[in-house]
């Protein structure tokens, strides 16, 4: 919000500086952005009149202008473009050495087309008055002193404050809730303006209010105003609504914005006429309801908006006219042939509000306001002054004023908390003193919620210096009954919240930092610390971090929808990470950049028959060219086969000091029928490896190599806590030589390499050191339905070398083994 200092100046007795002043608001907790001076807009530029106007000899669009500012001798000689310079006429000149910072110029003598010119005739623009000007600003007045400064004659006396409250603060988007924060901080004065009983005449009444929404609207006054005459609003008006950045439109209009920055409570005109046009007859029924499907609206922005069920209306006879507590409509606008109004003034609840102008893309001021929720005790304090303003300045009279107030009783507003001076000090803890520390003291607490509006009643002792039968009070014991302003009632709600409001207005920087006298170096937990090696791993193997929204578009019934989303597009939780990779995978080929090899860590969400579930899980894609010179390959890619993914993983595992074992697997229709497996660690699924489906490949339009995998986090993570991973072991390794066998067979197809080795190493005792495969093979002399396997087995001892003998006895073991429990074709 803009805050003009001249403005606040009139309601608080602010003596600070704005520099000053801007500190102190931003260290209790209202962030100043900008220190807009205006001052400095205009400063070196005086009075002129324009003695004398001729054509510029060398130029068809510029003029010499003689033009006399009154302190020097002869008169300054300048160049001209504007087309409304005349002869006579007062101007604004910027005199050489003067810097307009508004656009960034120092004034000069220089030549303009071999003129010399001596200053600048101003316009509006340049004095950060209008961002576009016709032509240079004339002042209307007649017999002004020559040379004199023109701040004072444009406005340009004032300082800006550009302020940012907390959402909890909706207090402070106006001039009289600021006002209150300043006099609380600084101790001064402060005065609200004087608000008359508005005159109404007691005329048989056309208008009635029907308000089919009690709870989205406790209150709606509805005041009809005749004889008005619509014209451009004085010029402290106007001043003043340009200084908070608002649009200046007639007297009546911009006395509703003006009371909206005054008071923070939206108001809203409509022209009376119009409504009866709209409604269809000269009796006219206010009403509140919420918008029936079809129904569409034009508002003042003349944007036609198709309404939804979620949308509050203010109605005429049950037609819509206005959005209400969001934007009005255009066919019932105040006109300049407006000659009577029905003044709107109510209160909305901030739910509703916000739903509908987010349902309609909007944000207006008016909702801004309505959404943090406006103080519902100065409703009728906000439309008398709005009345006063109107009939002031556009005349008329107050003929009908109706109202409909469903708001509980005003004692219910105020709401009291109990406030312990011990948990003040236990929560804000010591205060720097100067030389010494103390605490804060009884009356330091009373003064500063005072200074809010709080009533305070003392509960016991009311000070730890007053003595009760020869001894001092404990100051445990002083508590009291805060009583809350209504302007405040939102956002102090718990005694933690009027502790806070202490730590403000005393000053944050008067607290020791000191730091707790038990402190300890902060550390990662271990799933933390697990994850970064993870991490690691993944990024050593050649992979790239993905990072994606946990929101996506919602496909289907498992997914988890959200019920009050910002976009369709994502309203809904993702149920695997999978999805998300693709489409990057795919969105990556579409830009032109090469295949994507990258993982993710993210959570996921799904349904189950006790409720909402959630997990951690890790995926990643792969299809690119792992390799970095293609020079030997005429510059082309070699696809990653389905060998060298699962390579890529497998190093990972490695890495991490894991086993784990792969299994076919069709579950996901994502994923090749024949190229899937599933992940297997300790007897625990652990996940899934894959290439994708060609079907979807072909959908997608993406490569044939593409494979992707996904990993249950938590099982990996309980796998991998245990000691004997987390803590490297140093095994004695052998120096004595090894003895190979190799053992080649025809195994049935259905027979996994994974379940022939594990049932190897079983058989193969402390001996046997390693087991691998080096070929496999299907086609001719292999029976049908089988294939043939060749494994390499290395056998080693820690303390001898191995006779012929023993290594066969263990061989032959296995041999048997397989035999049996596999019904393999033993080849060798």
């Amino acid at each position: 919000m803009r805050i003009s200092l001249n403005w606040l100046q009139e309601l608080v007795a602010v003596t600070l500086t704005p520099e000053e002043l801007a500190e102190a608001l931003t260290i209790a907790g209202f962030e100043v952005e900008d220190i807009e001076d205006r001052r400095r807009f205009a400063e070196g530029v005086v009075v002129g009149k324009v003695l004398d106007v001729e054509p510029h000899p060398n130029a068809d669009r510029l003029r010499v202008c003689q033009v006399d500012i009154g302190n020097v001798r002869d008169s300054l000689n300048i160049v001209c473009g504007a087309a409304n310079v005349r002869t006579g006429a007062y101007v604004p000149v910027a005199t050489v050495g003067t810097y307009l910072p508004c656009i960034d110029v120092k004034i000069r003598a220089s030549k303009l087309r071999g003129v010399r010119s001596e200053g600048m005739i101003c316009s509006l623009k340049e004095l950060g008055l209008e961002k576009e000007s016709a032509g240079i600003y004339i002042f209307e007045e007649e017999h002004l002193p020559l040379g004199s400064d023109v701040r004072p004659l444009l406005g340009l006396t004032d300082v800006i404050l550009d302020l940012t409250a907390t959402a909890n603060r909706a207090d402070a988007l106006s001039m009289v809730g600021i006002t209150r924060e300043v006099a609380a901080l600084t101790g001064a004065s402060w005065q609200l303006p004087e608000i008359p009983e508005p005159s109404i005449a007691s005329e048989s009444s056309s208008l009635s209010l029907q308000i089919a929404t009690p709870q989205a609207c406790p209150a709606y006054i509805g005041t009809v105003i005749e004889g008005l005459k619509i014209a451009p609003s004085p010029e402290w008006l106007q001043r003043r609504l340009q200084d908070a950045g608002v649009r200046p439109i007639n007297n009546v209009v911009d006395v509703t914005n003006y009371v909206l920055l005054e008071w923070g409570q939206p108001l809203h005109a409509f022209d009376r006429e119009c409504l009866q046009t709209v409604a269809g007859g000269e009796s006219l029924t206010i009403g509140v309801r919420c918008a029936k499907v079809g129904e569409s609206l034009q508002t003042l922005d003349s944007q036609t908006r198709n309404l939804q069920s979620q949308n509050l209306l203010i109605t005429a006879n049950d037609q819509p006219v206005a959005l209400a507590g969001v934007m009005g409509g255009e066919a019932t606008e105040v006109q300049d042939s407006t000659q009577n109004i029905v003044l709107e003034a109510a209160i909305f609840e901030p739910v509703v509000i916000r739903r509908s102008a987010r349902s309609q893309g909007l944000r207006t001021e008016a909702s801004a306001r309505y959404e943090r929720g406006v103080n519902q005790v100065e409703l009728d304090l906000a439309c008398k002054r709005a009345i006063a303003l109107i009939t002031e300045l556009a005349g008329g009279r107050v003929t009908t004023q109706e109202i409909a107030d469903q708001r509980p009783d005003p004692s219910s507003a105020v709401h009291s908390l109990e406030l312990r001076l011990v948990r003040v000090n236990q929560i804000l803890g010591p205060v720097d003193l100067g030389e010494e520390t103390g605490e804060i003291l009884p009356e330091d607490v009373e003064k500063i919620l005072a200074a809010l509006g709080c009533q305070l009643t003392p509960l016991g002792a009311t000070s730890p210096t007053v003595k009760q039968e020869g001894s001092l009070v404990n100051s445990d014991s002083v508590q009291w009954m805060v009583t809350v302003p209504p302007y405040r009632h939102r956002d102090l709600e718990r005694e933690i919240d009027l502790i806070e409001e202490i730590a403000r207005l005393y000053g944050y920087d008067k607290f020791c930092d000191d730091l707790p006298e038990k402190t300890e170096l902060g550390y990662l937990s271990l799933e933390q610390l697990l994850t970064r090696q993870l991490r690691e791993a993944f990024r050593a193997a050649g992979l790239t971090e993905l990072v994606h929204y946990s929101l996506v578009k919602p496909e289907d019934e498992k997914q988890i929808s959200l019920a009050n989303p910002l976009f369709t597009e994502y309203s809904a939780l993702r149920t695997d990470l999978i999805s998300g990779l693709i489409d990057a995978f795919q969105y990556n080929l579409e830009q032109g950049n090469s295949t994507l090899n990258g993982f993710e860590i993210g959570r996921v969400f799904w349904r189950e028959e006790e409720g909402l579930a959630e997990a951690d899980a890790i995926a990643g894609i792969l299809g690119g060219d792992p390799t970095q010179g293609r020079w030997f390959r005429g510059g082309k890619e070699s696809p990653m086969s389905w060998y060298e993914a699962k390579g890529v993983l497998e190093s990972v595992f490695q890495r991490l000091n894991l086993s784990v074992e792969y299994q076919p697997d069709r579950s996901d229709p994502r994923l090749h029928p024949g190229r899937t497996a599933s992940l297997w660690l300790q007897g625990e699924r652990l996940g899934q490896f894959g290439q994708l489906h060609p079907q979807l490949r072909s959908q997608r339009d993406l490569p044939e190599a593409v494979y992707v995998f996904e990993i249950d986090l938590e099982v990996l993570l309980d796998a991998w806590e245990r000691d004997e991973r987390l803590t490297p072991r140093f095994n004695q390794y052998s120096t004595f030589p090894a003895a190979d066998r190799d053992l080649a067979f025809f195994a049935p197809v259905e027979v996994s390499v994974a379940e022939v080795e594990r049932a190897t190493r079983k058989v193969g005792t402390q001996l046997l050191e390693s087991v691998s495969l080096f070929d496999e093979y299907q086609g001719e002399s292999v029976p049908e339905g089988q294939r043939s396997l060749a494994l390499r087995l290395v056998y080693r001892a820690s303390d001898r070398t191995l006779t012929d003998q023993e290594v066969e006895q263990v061989h032959q073991k296995v041999r048997e083994a397989l035999v049996e429990k596999f019904g393999v074709s033993l080849r060798s």
